[in-house]
């Protein structure tokens, strides 16, 4: 396994910090950081309108770089895709129902702890992929989909 550079910098967090620092206190590197890089929140999604169940597709918004499961365009995403959801502390409720099993800000919002594969834990952005937990490789890019089509892209969580 080959290290890619981490393009979130995980220097200088305080050890272990998802455990005892509540959300609402985290420093932004910290909140950050929880960030494991799988790439799932970028996939688009379906709801179920009557029971409001959200499966994920294999469609990614059109700035997900499927090799590294980034946004190409994360500091200025909003200019490109307006609706792209901005986590906080403060969001997290609101967006609890759609968010990844595997995700970070999922577990520490439910008192878990990250799992072992999580580059807070093992050092290397790397670790999410080898794990089998991204979505690297498996998507499709929205503007090749009609959305008419999405169903026929539906995955299953947890990958």
């Amino acid at each position: 396994m080959t290290d890619a550079p981490d393009p979130i910098d995980r220097d200088g967090l305080r050890r272990d910090y998802w455990k005892t620092v509540p959300m609402a206190k985290m420093t932004k590197p910290e909140w950050e950081a929880l960030c494991d890089g799988c790439g799932k929140c970028c996939l688009n999604k379906l709801e179920d309108e009557e029971t409001g169940e959200v499966v994920l597709t294999r469609v990614a918004c059109r700035l997900l770089d499927d090799a590294s499961c980034r946004c190409s365009q994360y500091p200025i995403r909003h200019q490109f895709v307006p609706e792209c959801i901005v986590l906080t502390p403060k969001t997290i409720m609101d967006n609890l129902y759609w968010l990844p099993q595997t995700c970070a800000y999922r577990l520490v919002h439910e008192g878990r702890d990250l799992f072992d594969w999580h580059p807070l834990k093992t050092g290397s952005a790397e670790t999410v992929h080898a794990a089998g937990v991204s979505v690297r490789g498996l998507t499709v890019p929205e503007f090749e989909v009609d959305e008419d089509d999405w169903e026929d892209h539906l995955i299953e969580e947890p990958i």
